[in-house]
């Protein structure tokens, strides 16, 4: 578990989207306007997402993204996996290892076991995996819909009809032509 990045946050925002649309797919460009971020951003999120078995992709005019599975059954800790990879959160360098007193050779009583300064580090990241596999996709969103107004949700169902409105099938018109 390397350094969360902002790509986990909004991943997540965009899975949160998903949970409150199950019968309608969005695509990415939906799920970044949404945020009022680059759709190239997201294109790097959800081919990931995609791969670890969170969400599935539809093609289509109607296509984009739904939940692979139900949200109670996504933790967090496997979406942060899946965007980020699985890596540790600290990398230790065995710096007792190469300490100059020791010379060219560091004493076994030096080097014999985990370092304490790592082990303090593994119980840390393993708290933290704890606590993300704890949480899911499910609990974030009871807590969102209990936050937002109801004219909220039917505001972002009039904003997905409209969008879906707007995929057509066909090839799109020409910057020239006006839209059918």
């Amino acid at each position: 578990m390397a350094h969360i990045t902002s790509s986990v946050e909004y991943g997540i925002h965009c899975l949160l989207w998903l949970a409150g649309s199950a019968e309608t797919p969005l695509s990415s460009r939906d799920l970044a306007e949404l945020q009022g971020i680059s759709p190239s951003f997201l294109a790097k999120i959800f081919p990931k997402l995609e791969k670890a078995g969170i969400v599935s992709a539809s093609d289509g005019v109607r296509g984009g993204y739904r939940l692979a599975r139900a949200p109670e059954a996504i933790s967090f800790l496997e979406i942060v996996d899946a965007i980020e990879g699985n890596k540790p959160l600290f990398d230790c360098q065995e710096i007792r290892d190469r300490c100059a007193v020791f010379g060219t050779e560091a004493p076994d009583w030096a080097t014999a076991g985990v370092c304490a300064i790592h082990a303090v580090m593994l119980k840390a990241e393993q708290a933290m995996r704890d606590e993300l596999a704890s949480h899911t996709l499910a609990d974030a969103n009871s807590s969102f819909e209990r936050k937002a107004p109801h004219e909220f949700f039917i505001r972002l169902d009039e904003w997905k009809s409209e969008r879906a409105k707007g995929r057509k099938p066909g090839r799109p018109p020409k910057p020239s032509e006006p839209p059918a």
